[in-house]
């Protein structure tokens, strides 16, 4: 008998968009639904909608409540949750109609706690679909072990690309029922993903975008104050996965997890400096990488650091200006002479 997957829909003032992903949901060819719609707060007509979509179909429940935001919203839903499987999709995108029934049967036949798939961006403001480039060499699904999956997820693996988002996965209930996001924080999938992950044993891998992504709406979360989300937010989650995982005894993942994030640093750098507005926000990453270059300078020995990423870390440690400079003396001359040749 197919099992029960209890899947949780945070929504909040997106009457525009909400039918339209309820809809993807009852269209699944995996019937075995709890679909739990949290209204957290709305002040437009979502709420109505939610209790239009209760009337018509047994399987969706309904939960009212405050607003307390995406985590929030989470929360409620997995505080209701009966799931075997639970999985997550945000309101203002949708699904493809195999999604669950594909990911449930992955996990299934692997005995993986974990099912991942890849997704579609879709830029309201143009119209514009863009599907990653997609290899089905895989197959309809590939195990992976969980050290396997961890390396593929926090090294950014060509092959498996494994995101941060809940909403790309289906988490057996029984391994995740006593996590919870944390209230009041954006990014709050990647501590979610990186604990689920170390709790696990198998993950069975999905080659295929099954979720459709809204990449720019106005209003999202994700659109909002980028500088202080990255310092608030992510850059101490990041933070606590490296030490999450050093906790869990994976050394060598904790240190491939720096790496990553020392790497991610940079960016931020150069991306703040593009902007005035932004600019005071650089000067905080600097004083981040500063701080951790004792740690820096012991990972960046390492055989896997790439040899131009030690070039580039050893510069903006002397001289941040110089290397926004250099980056951008880059990207001026030396790429448009390499694409001419």
């Amino acid at each position: 008998m197919e099992k029960l997957i209890s899947v949780i829909v945070p929504v909040y003032n997106i009457e525009d968009y909400l039918p339209r992903c309820v809809d993807s949901l009852l269209a699944q060819t995996y019937q075995n639904l709890e679909i739990i719609l949290v209204d957290d707060g709305s002040v437009d007509t979502s709420g109505v909608i939610c209790d239009g979509y209760a009337k018509k179909d047994a399987r969706i429940k309904v939960v009212h409540k405050k607003n307390g935001g995406l985590s929030d919203a989470r929360n409620a839903g997995m505080d209701v949750a009966t799931g075997k499987y639970i999985g997550f999709v945000d309101g203002d995108d949708w699904i493809d109609q195999d999604m669950y029934r594909s990911m449930y049967e992955a996990c299934e036949k692997e005995q993986a706690q974990i099912a991942v798939c890849r997704y579609k961006q879709i830029r309201t403001s143009s119209g514009e679909t863009f599907v990653p480039e997609i290899d089905a060499s895989t197959g309809n699904s590939v195990l992976l072990s969980k050290t396997r999956a961890l390396e593929a997820y926090l090294c950014e693996d060509e092959q498996y690309v494994i995101y941060n988002s809940v909403w790309s996965k289906l988490f057996l209930a029984e391994m995740v029922k006593d996590m919870r996001f944390p209230v009041g924080k954006n990014s709050e999938d990647i501590m979610f993903t990186t604990k689920a992950f170390c709790k696990m044993e198998r993950l069975a891998y999905l080659n295929a975008p099954y979720y459709n992504y809204v990449l720019d709406r106005e209003g999202s979360i994700m659109n909002e104050k980028v500088g202080q989300r990255r310092l608030r937010d992510e850059i101490p989650f990041w933070q606590e996965q490296i030490s999450h995982l050093a906790k869990e005894g994976m050394t060598e993942l904790s240190d491939k997890a720096a790496y990553r994030f020392y790497r991610r640093l940079l960016f931020y750098y150069i991306d703040f400096m593009e902007n005035k507005d932004t600019r005071g926000f650089a000067g905080e990453i600097i004083k981040e990488l500063k701080k951790e270059k004792e740690n820096i300078v012991r990972i960046y020995k390492k055989d896997y650091v790439a040899t131009g990423d030690k070039v580039r870390m050893k510069l903006v440690l002397a001289f941040p200006f110089a290397y926004y400079c250099a980056v951008k003396g880059y990207d001026k001359y030396v790429i448009p002479l390499r694409a001419k040749a």
